[in-house]
């Protein structure tokens, strides 16, 4: 005969993974619902045990929420790499107009991630950009992917490899970041939260790609 939920939850808990099993509770709840969702009792109940249990974990709402975010970040960072590793990589001898094309690769694939993740998964996507992100300076690896890179990184990572095969030019480097990231999310915001919401998968995917061919013509 099968465990009830609860029963599986506090067996769970007495060996130590009580932990994962609130933060599990908190990642559905933000799936479902967004950061508004994330409720600390209703994570102790999904988990099986009672509301005073979770105080050893998190102190209150706001660490289940952080953490919550930093979990999300890193599902937005893996859906990044998922499109880095579907560019052909380079073989053999590589030429200038190669190496271009492959850097314009990667920049698009780390744009097409992120905004695949937030049509996915708007109520993670919601959670991750919650609060302001200290991009340049975050180094927490539970907001990394399984490169070891955050979003932000990863975006960073792509357009150096723009600069390496000339495509951008060094002096416009700067803050390169900040311009492709706001033309991306804005898109997804559109769609998630805004006036597109409710627009076809397919064309929103199309508008996507062009707002990628417009961050690249722009760079």
């Amino acid at each position: 005969m099968s465990r009830s939920p609860a029963k599986t939850s506090r067996a769970t808990y007495r060996h130590g993974d009580l932990r994962h099993a609130l933060l599990d509770a908190g990642i559905a709840l933000a799936r479902e619902g967004g950061p508004l969702a994330v409720v600390l009792r209703e994570a102790t109940r999904r988990a099986g045990v009672v509301p005073n249990a979770a105080y050893r974990h998190f102190a209150n709402h706001a660490e289940l929420l952080q953490a919550v975010r930093a979990a999300a970040l890193s599902l937005v960072a893996q859906s990044m790499e998922a499109e880095l590793e579907a560019v052909p990589a380079a073989e053999g001898r590589v030429t200038k107009a190669a190496a271009a094309a492959r850097a314009r690769a990667r920049v698009g694939a780390v744009g097409r991630g992120y905004m695949r993740f937030a049509l996915r998964e708007p109520g993670l996507f919601r959670i991750a950009f919650l609060q302001p992100l200290a991009a340049e300076t975050d180094r927490n690896p539970e907001n990394a992917g399984h490169s070891g890179l955050n979003p932000f990184e990863l975006l960073g990572a792509a357009l150096d490899g723009m600069v390496e095969a000339g495509v951008l030019p060094p002096e416009r480097r700067p803050g390169a970041e900040y311009v492709a990231w706001s033309a991306v999310h804005g898109l997804a915001i559109l769609a998630i939260d805004g006036p597109l919401h409710g627009m076809p998968l397919a064309r929103l995917e199309a508008l996507g790609e062009r707002v990628l061919e417009m961050v690249e013509v722009g760079l």
